[in-house]
């Protein structure tokens, strides 16, 4: 894994916050978004072992390749990105703030390996897994895929006799499930702006959205304005909060509109929730003799599980998987399910909203074709800055400069009229599994509309061309 530094290295202007020791005991990765990142042995010691190496099979995307040929980036890279930069934050806060705050190498080794371990238990093609096929597996689920990391690291642990302190571990694992609602009880910690860094459960700005805008819009072939480095050189720790400079509200900003643009046209594609949809169905069908959910239920097992069992569908002879192999190759051919339209439900509705079924649709049909529920996928895509209806910003804590000593919220109206009044985007999309079936569906998908809002809420007609198209 990558290769001895040279001493010529040791001084790169990519390793600007320190390190806890000497860099020729270090190995470097040449990483396209960071540049060179520098592991210590302590992190080689679970970088080294297959279940981490696991992570370059899984497609930081899922299936947006299929829609934007670029985006081929595993968890890996990633994990290593969210690592390095976790470091450079813990480090930039120890320089300026160490003695005030106490910050020591454990601090340090945690929160590093926090960020280099916070996706080693996610599942196969990004979140599908578990959003969209557990659920429909395993009713009434709350398998996450930050549970399962706490559970993996301590597996690798066992598996591979890794010398490490219980202390490590369990803060490792706190930090890892700071955002989630497994997270521990925040007045317990001790340091909390360390598990800010990482998972940001109290406001959502934290490193891994750092990397995976920059490397998502990099390799999609995106710009991207957001520029995390300002807010790295612009933090600072006020009443145990992380707290930022005042001048950079809109690059804050900035950050959760990006991310937002990213699930409207990449995440969310309408191509690409095509292909998930097909594949979710590919698995279900395939779940009952191959019994992928049931990975889930031991680490040991999990690890085998990623990209790769596309492959082993589509190969295998076996008369039992011939539903979902001809689903992946529908898809390989790009026979796909056909979007027929979709809508952004009104922001009057928005509070009472519930969510839209196939059933919703077939009972919204007139005369004409009978479509059936299995004719027909819902999705319903909620699209926000990471706080629902609520404004993230209002979470955010500023400081004037560095010689205030008070903390402060920002309103949107004391900076600018031109930002959203509105954080939240519910979007209602229908697809027909059968070509022949879009102009029905779609008719229906229309009445449905005009029965729930008293008006068609879709931005236009779905084209002729498209309805009158037919199985090839």
């Amino acid at each position: 894994m990558g290769a001895f530094c040279d001493d010529d290295l040791a001084f790169s202007s990519n390793y600007n916050f320190g390190c806890s020791q000497d860099l020729r005991f270090s190995k470097h990765v040449h990483d396209n978004v960071h540049g060179n990142i520098y592991l210590d042995p302590i992190f080689l010691k679970f970088v080294d072992t297959e279940q981490f190496q696991r992570l370059r099979d899984l497609k930081q995307l899922g299936m947006a390749h299929m829609v934007y040929p670029g985006a081929v980036h595993s968890r890996f890279e990633h994990s290593l990105g969210v690592y390095w930069l976790a470091g450079e934050a813990v480090h930039r806060l120890k320089a300026q703030q160490g003695l005030e705050l106490g910050i020591d190498r454990f601090d340090v080794q945690t929160v590093k390996l926090a960020g280099l371990l916070h996706d080693i238990g996610h599942g196969p093609f990004s979140h599908m897994f578990e959003r969209d096929f557990l659920p429909k597996v395993l009713k009434g689920s709350e398998w996450s895929h930050e549970q399962m990391s706490t559970e993996m690291i301590n597996h690798i642990v066992d598996e591979h006799h890794i010398d490490i302190d219980v202390d490590t571990v369990r803060r490792v694992n706190e930090m890892i499930l700071a955002s989630s609602k497994y997270s521990s009880a925040k007045s317990s910690r001790e340091k909390h702006f360390l598990y800010d860094i990482v998972a940001n459960g109290r406001n959502g700005i934290d490193v891994d959205k750092f990397d995976y805008i920059a490397r998502d819009c990099r390799a999609c072939g995106l710009g991207c304005n957001f520029q995390f480095q300002r807010l790295m050189e612009n933090m600072r720790v006020m009443g145990d909060e992380i707290c930022y400079r005042a001048k950079e509200y809109l690059t804050i900003h900035k950050l959760f509109a990006t991310r937002a643009d990213l699930y409207r046209t990449v995440y969310t594609h309408a191509k690409v929730k095509a292909i998930e949809l097909m594949l979710v169905d590919a698995l279900l069908s395939a779940n009952g003799y191959l019994q992928i959910a049931s990975h889930i239920q031991d680490p040991s097992q999990y690890w085998k599980l990623d990209d790769t069992i596309i492959k082993t569908i589509e190969t295998a002879p076996n008369e039992e998987l011939k539903e979902s192999r001809d689903l992946i190759l529908r898809i390989r051919r790009r026979d796909l399910y056909q979007f027929c339209n979709e809508y952004a439900v009104p922001k009057d509705k928005l509070e009472n909203y519930k969510e839209v079924t196939a059933q919703d649709i077939v009972c919204s049909q007139k005369n004409g074709v009978t479509i059936r529920e299995e004719d027909v996928v819902v999705n319903n895509v909620q699209i926000d800055l990471t706080r629902g209806r609520h404004n993230p910003l209002e979470s955010i804590k500023f400081f004037k400069d560095y010689d205030s000593v008070e903390k402060f919220s920002i309103s949107d109206d004391r900076i600018s009229h031109l930002l959203p009044t509105y954080c939240q985007d519910m979007i209602v999309r229908v697809y027909s599994k059968k070509p022949e079936l879009v102009g029905v569906i779609s008719e229906a998908f229309e009445n449905f509309q005009l029965k729930t809002y008293g008006i068609k809420a879709q931005v236009h007609a779905t084209p002729e061309k498209k309805k009158k198209k037919r199985r090839t």
